[in-house]
């Protein structure tokens, strides 16, 4: 590993700009020509750099975000390019212009910000090597420039102003810079000062960059009956808006973004404080058709939005249509698994599903792209990563942020947070009384690396975060009741139950204590795998010892005669899917599930809780028709509702849009949130027929369960040994089946009607008895 020596700086004075951190060098002479050189750039707040007159890469708010106390991250950037037309001798300039980011930045709805440093700072150690051998180290130190910039303001959560007036290429350049000034701004220099960093450690970036993932055009711009200039980008996307325009000197474009309309205008409300705006001050150039138009881009924000609101431009509502372009961004992570049937609906949602998620994950992962919060929520991740790591390749991404989750741990006397990293430490939210272990939200701290540990195959995220694990553990079982139940604490418990009031999510029809007893049963259970799986048997001796204890305490304090207090839909899945009852006991809950199904017209009935974890229930106990009438329910609240109201990702709360089309009166409403997408786990190995026998695929069960009327579905999935793939079709009363196997992995093929199969690698054409499915 590199040992990084070079210290943080940061410009001496306040610019009133983000700052320029500008070095100018000669390359070393008599040792030939350049053969490689490595940029390692790091900041804390977000960093772009620049060498040889050029951006170093399309990498985007680097180094990205992580409990900024303990560990930040450096990337490194092979730059051999930039420099090989430079001849040994010659200047050359390494600049870093710095944005405040998550670091120094506004951040939580409390209104504070600056949580992790009062202002950006960089750090570069840029590596040359020549032919014969030779190094040269050019380093940030006290003997490094700041200058101001075009950017005035930038805030993640406010947006970015950028003035083209103050624009000037020359500190790109070997020679003397200029720092153009005008009124309320005035260019300037500064030296720079070394920021003590403390002990933080710097460590090696390896998590996938955030990019560009896609650039969208308008697909309406219309005048709205206020008379505001109004752009529709067809999806719910996260990014900013490329803008290209010409026009008089200081005329400014205020450029607004949502990702609703309310009354036919701009839905701003969502947002809270979020200012969510851009502010781009024109130059003049281009304004009487000589030189070049101004082109804005943002890159130090991030909006969530699907439409925009432009004030200030003055051409026709067509120019503004070509000149404006929306940059979509998200951390740059592969592609693994897909899936679609013959129900169109159900498409929109899977891809509603993908792309929130790709919208939420963006360094971390997120709740929300858009209001003034945007946090790693422990709850959402731990519902939604067995879905995350079918859809994409999540190892380096989660395994990163899991080691933020332990450093948490280890600084909050054995505590998961509610969000990792945990800023709201630093600005405590009220309503959620003194931070402590909770159900779901704490519990990622198990399930998700037993997610990755399942979707991959690979012992080692077991084995790091095998402590995690264990103090999680020890953690609930410091604040279990006399009765051995897990009911003492702060429980958001089934939070955003559709029934509960707008104002008050946690008020849910499940009973917290047995939600949140059953969630540590489940902790518990795969802790002592984990464990075991790790060749540490005392832990897995603890966490079964404590298992068996949850389980007796919840079958003797909740369940009487097959009914589990508080006798909703939640309680009742997650019971049987954790395995917490007996036999018995499973079987009634499962009818018992079903016909509270049927009871809300199979409109859903769950939150946070059991939402991920219903269809399973209900499949297990032998009720698939009523898993796909819930699943394909259109009616508010359910899971396409959100596809009839036009919904380009998932909501958040199950009517975040009411049926008037209004926005949901709740103080939190959010329409890009991953979580209630978890049931598309459930879609790629139910209706689509893959699912995992062993950890990583190794070994895979090909077994699709057609229903709801769908005559056709296919899943895939790009797994560690290779491409996998199940199509299924239902024709002249047969299920035809079509398999790929990868070579090395063996398939269980179970159909109905049929005798279970075994296959090697190949593709496999299959064939059973269907009945006609269920409309």
């Amino acid at each position: 590993m590199t040992a990084w020596t070079a210290p943080f700086i940061t410009s001496d004075a306040d610019l009133g700009s983000a700052p320029i951190l500008r070095r100018e060098f000669t390359l070393d002479d008599g040792h030939g020509a350049v053969t490689g050189a490595t940029l390692d750039v790091s900041a804390l707040g977000v960093v772009e750099a620049w060498l040889g007159g050029e951006r170093v890469s399309d990498h985007l708010l680097e180094p990205g975000w992580t409990s900024y106390e303990w560990r930040i991250r450096v990337v490194s950037h092979d730059v051999t390019a930039h420099l090989t037309d430079t001849a040994a001798g010659s200047a050359a300039v390494l600049a870093l212009v710095l944005g405040k980011g998550w670091a120094a930045g506004r951040l939580a709805w409390g209104g504070g910000g600056g949580w992790y440093a009062d202002e950006p700072a960089g750090f570069a150690e840029l590596r040359i090597t020549f032919a014969d051998g030779h190094e040269q180290l050019v380093a940030t130190d006290s003997d490094w420039q700041a200058l101001s910039s075009a950017i005035t303001a930038d805030q993640l959560y406010d947006g970015e102003d950028i003035d083209a007036r103050l624009r000037d290429g020359s500190f790109l350049t070997p020679g003397e810079v200029t720092t153009p000034s005008i009124d309320g701004h005035e260019g300037r220099t500064s030296a720079v000062r070394t920021v003590d960093i403390g002990e933080r450690e710097l460590v090696a970036d390896t998590v996938p960059p955030v990019r560009p993932l896609a650039e969208i055009a308008p697909v309406d711009v219309w005048t709205s009956p206020s008379g505001a200039t109004l752009i529709d980008f067809g999806v719910n996307l996260v990014g900013w808006l490329r803008v290209v325009a010409s026009g008089p000197a200081g005329t400014v474009l205020t450029l607004k973004h949502a990702e609703v309309l309310e009354h036919d205008e701009l839905g701003t409300r969502p947002l809270r404080t979020a200012k969510a705006t851009d502010h781009f001050t024109l130059s003049g150039s281009g304004a009487d058709g000589s030189g070049a138009p101004d082109v804005f881009e943002p890159r130090f924000t991030f909006h969530g939005f699907r439409y925009a609101q432009v004030d200030g431009w003055t051409g026709t509502l067509d120019e503004l249509r070509a000149a404006v372009t929306a940059v979509q961004i998200g951390s740059d992570l592969t592609r693994t698994g897909t899936f679609a049937s013959s129900h169109e609906l159900l498409n929109t949602f899977h891809d509603n599903v993908v792309r929130g998620m790709q919208g939420n994950f963006l360094s971390v992962p997120t709740d929300c792209p858009q209001r003034d919060e945007r946090l790693g929520w422990t709850g959402d991740i731990a519902a939604f990563a067995p879905t995350a790591s079918y859809l994409f390749d999540t190892r380096a991404f989660l395994g990163d942020w899991l080691r933020d989750v332990w450093l948490e741990q280890q600084h909050a006397d054995g505590v998961i947070p509610f969000v990792v990293p945990d800023v709201l430490k630093y600005s405590p939210a009220e309503d959620f009384g003194t931070p402590d272990a909770t159900a779901i939200w704490s519990d990622a701290g198990v399930w998700v690396p037993w997610t990755l540990y399942q979707a991959y195959g690979d012992t080692a995220v077991l084995e790091e975060q095998l402590d995690s694990m264990t103090a999680h553990l020890r953690r609930i079982k410091g604040h279990l009741s006399p009765e051995g139940l897990w009911d003492t604490v702060f429980q958001f418990g089934d939070w955003l139950d559709p029934d509960a009031p707008p104002e008050d999510a946690a008020k849910a029809k499940a009973d917290p204590g047995v939600v949140a007893t059953a969630c540590a049963y489940r902790s518990a259970t795969l802790v002592a795998q984990a464990a075991r799986l790790t060749g540490h048997e005392a832990e897995a001796r603890e966490a079964e010892e404590l298992a068996t204890g949850l389980q007796a305490a919840f079958r003797q304090h909740y369940v009487t005669d097959g009914r589990i207090r508080s006798d909703c839909t939640t309680v009742y899945a997650l019971a049987i899917v954790f395995g917490i009852l007996d036999e018995d006991d499973e079987r009634r809950a499962g009818d018992r599930l079903a016909e509270l199904a049927e009871q809300s017209g199979y409109r859903i009935s769950t939150g946070f809780a059991g939402t991920p974890f219903i269809t399973d229930a209900l499949t297990q106990t032998g009720h698939l028709d009523d898993a796909y009438r819930l699943l394909l329910q259109t009616e508010c609240p359910s899971w396409l509702y959100p596809v009839t109201m036009g919904a380009t990702t998932v909501w958040e709360r199950w009517d975040s849009m009411l049926p008037d089309g209004t926005i949901n009166p709740g103080e939190m409403t959010s329409f890009n949130h991953y979580a209630l997408g978890a049931v598309a786990d459930w879609m790629h190995r139910v209706v689509g027929g893959l699912s995992a026998l062993e950890p990583g695929y190794s070994s895979v069960l090909i077994a699709p369960q057609p229903g709801g009327g769908l005559t056709w579905a296919s899943t895939s999935l790009d797994s560690v040994h290779g491409h996998i793939a199940v199509r299924w079709e239902l024709v002249d009363g047969e299920l035809l089946v079509r398999a790929e196997v990868p070579e090395g992995v063996t398939a269980v093929v179970r159909l109905p009607g049929a005798a279970e199969q075994r296959l090697g690698g190949g593709t496999h054409e299959l064939r059973a008895p269907a009945a006609v499915p269920a409309a």
